[in-house]
């Protein structure tokens, strides 16, 4: 029996999928934050280069990928897909599990696969830095990588509470070249105004969101990169299913049920959009997204207009949301500390097509302990939930009687999370009541659209 499935370098897609022409129904408009009218192309032009701009925009089921940017995630994709016939061993499961692991490339996740494109456009439009916001530090870490293969300065404002708990994560950011502060900082409005407030304040991906956007918006020779949410990341991400078909054929099977964690959504529409157009087409398969209970955007949030950031700078999306102003409590995974999700993928769960479960820290790291016992990969944090929900969904079928194939996305390895394994196997990890108080708070702020 193969453990692993592999595709040569000239079987890596060579087109991205985009979702929107086969959805059931157009997609909301985004709004501008002050005419609240739908945004146009020109409302965006001082954030992001026109050529990301259209494919944010485009109805075009393929978009081709240039030669450069093929040339570029050739170095790690396509990435290897396993079968965990030693994880199956230890559940004493009848079902087939198998992961596609993006821990393989450079910065040690899924994030280059839309690094690589965005610098390449940046580039080519002629911008000489960019300014981001990084959660856990895996976004932050492949723009600083992206950003040296097409020569662009990389200004990274990174979450505080992930900024202490993961320094060699900064610590990579800058061997590749970019500045990194702990946000929120005292360089932007929005940073202070946060301050101001809360002096302690451990910052959220929406207050970093708020200071990189700032910061682009300020300086003439710089754009706003985003690792996650918008049409044209979650577009990028799509290699990741599109190849995992591709290697599934190769096994001889195909997954009832696809899984990957779900923060703001990049990592779930890669492994699991390509499978979304299977299912819209009459093929049976489930979609899972895997998020924190502390964070439960889809599981808990609702499905409305809301800003991207907390200061309030970005385009409204109709998304699931927590509030924009929510402060999620410090879980390791810090890339799944957002208050809203991809207004694609949310538009799947509205209309069914896509499920949400929600997992507690303590019992994700006990799956991620496991996992790595048998495979031998310690996974991130964030992915430590899709290995959760796998390992739910094998025991359910067990119980059930019944024989399953399932496909999770492991989106990143946790060789810098080390930290939080020791206080995990120390018996010392926190486990974060859901904080209802202060979501509804926060929802009770939500902008009133029409």
């Amino acid at each position: 029996m193969p453990l692993k499935y592999l595709l040569p370098e000239d079987q890596l897609p060579s087109h991205w999928y985009n979702i929107i022409p086969d959805l059931p129904s157009p997609p909301a408009p985004v709004l501008h934050p002050g005419t609240l009218q739908p945004v146009k192309p020109d409302d965006l032009a001082p954030l992001f280069p026109m050529a990301l701009i259209e494919q944010e925009m485009s109805s075009q089921r393929e978009i081709p990928i240039p030669e450069e940017v093929r040339f570029a995630l050739a170095r790690w994709r396509p990435s290897p897909l396993f079968r965990a016939v030693a994880l199956e061993q230890k559940l004493q499961t009848r079902s087939h599990i198998y992961y596609k692991y993006e821990g393989v490339s450079p910065s040690g996740s899924h994030k280059p696969n839309t690094a690589v494109p965005q610098a390449f456009y940046n580039a080519k439009a002629g911008v000489r830095r960019l300014a981001t916001e990084t959660g856990a530090g895996q976004w932050g870490c492949s723009l600083a990588f992206a950003g040296q293969l097409f020569g662009l300065a990389v200004t990274v404002y990174m979450v505080k509470i992930s900024y202490e708990q993961k320094p060699y994560r900064r610590s990579l950011m800058r061997t590749w070249g970019a500045e990194v502060f702990a946000s929120p900082t005292d360089k932007t409005n929005a940073g202070r105004t946060i301050l101001g407030q809360d002096p302690r304040s451990n910052g959220s991906l929406g207050i970093a969101i708020s200071e990189a956007v700032e910061d682009a918006a300020t300086h003439e020779d710089t754009k706003y990169a985003l690792g996650s949410v918008l049409n044209h990341v979650c577009l990028h991400q799509t290699v990741v299913g599109q190849e995992a078909q591709a290697q599934m054929k190769l096994a001889g099977e195909y997954p009832d049920v696809v899984i990957g964690c779900h923060g703001g959504g990049s990592n779930f529409a890669g492994i699991a959009f390509p499978f979304a157009r299977d299912k819209m087409h009459g093929k049976k398969v489930r979609l899972v997204a895997a998020e924190p209970t502390s964070c439960p955007t889809l599981t808990r949030g609702v499905y409305a207009y809301d800003f991207g950031d907390t200061g309030k700078m970005t385009p409204l999306m109709k998304m699931h949301t927590l509030g924009h102003d929510f402060m999620p409590p410090g879980i390791h995974a810090g890339g799944l500390r957002y208050h809203g999700a991809s207004p694609l993928v949310s538009q799947l769960v509205a209309a069914g097509l896509v499920e949400g479960i929600a997992y507690p820290q303590r019992a994700c790291f006990e799956a991620a302990v496991l996992f790595a016992g048998a495979e031998g990969i310690l996974p991130a944090p964030e992915s430590s939930h899709a290995i959760k929900a796998a390992i739910e969904e094998a025991r359910r079928a067990d119980a059930e009687g019944q024989q399953r194939v399932i496909l999770f996305n492991l989106s990143g390895h946790g060789h810098f999370d080390l930290g939080a394994y020791d206080q995990y196997l120390a018996g010392q990890l926190e486990d974060f009541e859901y904080p209802r108080e202060a979501v509804e708070a926060s929802m009770a702020k939500l902008p009133k659209v029409g």
